[in-house]
């Protein structure tokens, strides 16, 4: 929608009645906020404006505005969005006392109304902290490790799938470019770190021509639009109540998440009309067990089994499809970086096989190059909003119980003090002298969050990228469009996504 139409749209619709609401919450919210100010009950911020908060002051990238306003009121501050007041915390200390030391406190989700539409309203990623969260998550996190990382056989069978994946992309990418010479990878990285889920949970995998699972797959991709940092439709409610953007926005992900959910949630029942207690095929058929089980104990219902499959599919293919677009954007822009990372495969590997997770010990260029691009993009700059469960005290200021807080990860991966020039693609400063990666800065890449809510996929996650990206750099050479400006661009969501760019593959 353009602007001249979205005016016409307000003007012909918008009705004397909601001007006067307007009014009216305007000067409620101008009395409520001289109200905390004489009271002195508000953290370090920003001035607030009433109605709106600063809504209007986050920009288009609200993470890096978060990071400037942490210069000028410190690590703990706070502003408002609608009502609300909201807590934001930068930096590795203040965020890792917050979700580590402090990690019940900050377990919680904020009530928010776009996430009761996440899997029917009982997602384990967007529901608040409970016994009932607590025993859900164990559920998908036990049935995860069960099925990538519990034993040789489980590794060998993940891994596997990984394989199987990387050499049909691979397929994917020289077709494309025999047809159009440069193409966006997008789609096919979607596809490819799909099918690894969907192995995972429904034993098979989907062709990277189906046209209905790709479709499918491109609506997931605007999910990230509503919950990145909390919708404003969630903390200004009355932005339903007449036409513009936001709604439009909105009505979008409810639709679309209704209508992958539904996939899932058809997969699931195919699987209980087949489901054996005695044969486990898939984790589908581990959770459905497993929840069956646990429903007397802390009343999860057969609707939570749908909800776990959605959120590891939704969770799994999102992190990593993006973190190898990124990837594949950087080797293309500093084409030196790829041939480095290819020697090193060359040396280990030769050239009569694919690379494996037996030679990720001897390939510490390349887990370098990945950890540099988590850093670098931080491609994931804000958690899934958090909220109290409890008064809890950060760095000496008091925050209530009940509050919504946003954590910047992006603050973490760009603290001048932490890494030297944070704002270059330097793989190499997480090697040692001798060639090592130095743990205590892999280990300080924020980009899976940490405490109670950390992602439960982010060990199976690394393998999947390690190993799609080893396959792909040993067995052809990404090129960059030279009538493209590569420009870094990207949408900003719950991660952050490269905008549209095209590249070549060239059989090595």
């Amino acid at each position: 929608m353009n602007y001249s139409s979205l005016i016409k749209e307000w003007s012909g619709q918008v009705q004397p009645a909601l001007v006067a609401s307007f009014v009216f919450l305007f000067c409620l919210e101008a009395c409520l906020w001289i109200r905390n100010l004489r009271q002195k009950k508000r953290l370090p911020g920003p001035f607030a404006w009433p109605v709106v908060g600063n809504a209007m002051q986050l920009g288009q990238m609200p993470h890096i505005t978060f990071s400037n306003l942490a210069k000028k009121y410190g690590n703990v501050y706070q502003i408002r969005l609608g009502s609300n007041d909201i807590v934001v915390l930068n930096g590795e200390t203040a965020i890792r006392e917050a979700l580590v030391q402090h990690s019940t406190e900050f377990a919680g989700r904020p009530d928010f109304v776009s996430f009761k539409s996440v899997s029917g309203g009982n997602s384990m990623t967007f529901t608040n902290y409970s016994k009932q969260w607590r025993k859900h998550r164990q559920i998908a996190q036990t049935t995860l490790r069960a099925f990538s990382s519990a034993n040789s056989q489980t590794k060998k069978a993940f891994e596997q799938h990984i394989v199987e994946e990387a050499t049909e992309l691979l397929k994917a990418f020289f077709k494309l470019t025999d047809e159009r010479q440069f193409f966006n990878p997008s789609n096919e990285l979607t596809v490819a770190a799909a099918n690894v889920i969907c192995a995972l949970c429904f034993g098979k995998r989907y062709g990277h021509d189906d046209a209905e699972f790709r479709t499918l797959l491109g609506r997931v991709d605007k999910f990230g639009e509503t919950v990145g940092a909390g919708s404003l439709v969630d903390v200004m409610p009355w932005l339903q109540t007449f036409p513009n953007p936001v709604r439009s926005v909105y009505r979008n992900f409810k639709e679309l998440n209704g209508v992958f959910f539904a996939f899932v949630r058809d997969k699931v029942a195919e699987h209980r009309v087949t489901f054996d207690p005695d044969v486990t095929r898939d984790m589908s058929d581990a959770i459905i067990a497993a929840i069956d089980k646990a429903e007397s104990e802390v009343g999860l219902t057969e609707a939570h089994t749908e909800a776990t499959v959605s959120d590891l599919i939704g969770a799994g293919l999102d992190t990593v499809s993006t973190c190898l677009h990124w990837i594949i954007l950087l080797l293309a822009k500093h084409p030196h970086v790829q041939v480095r990372v290819q020697e090193q495969i060359d040396d280990v590997v030769g050239r009569d096989r694919l690379p494996n997770m037996d030679d990720k010990a001897s390939l510490a260029y390349l887990d370098a190059v990945i950890y540099e691009t988590m850093r670098y993009t931080s491609f994931v700059p804000l958690t899934i909003p958090h909220s109290t469960t409890s008064d809890v005290t950060i760095e000496g200021l008091h925050i209530p119980k009940d509050t919504v807080v946003f954590i910047n990860q992006w603050s973490v991966n760009h603290d001048p003090l932490k890494w030297r020039d944070p704002h270059i693609f330097d793989p190499s400063r997480f090697l040692c002298e001798n060639g090592l990666l130095d743990k205590d800065l892999t280990n300080s890449v924020m980009i899976f969050s940490t405490g109670k809510r950390r992602c439960i996929g982010d060990k199976i996650a690394k393998v999947e990228v390690f190993l799609f990206s080893a396959i792909l750099i040993h067995q052809c050479t990404v090129e960059n469009n030279s009538n493209q400006d590569f420009s870094l661009d990207c949408t900003y969501g719950l991660s952050l996504k490269p905008a549209n760019y095209k590249i070549s593959v060239k059989l090595r």
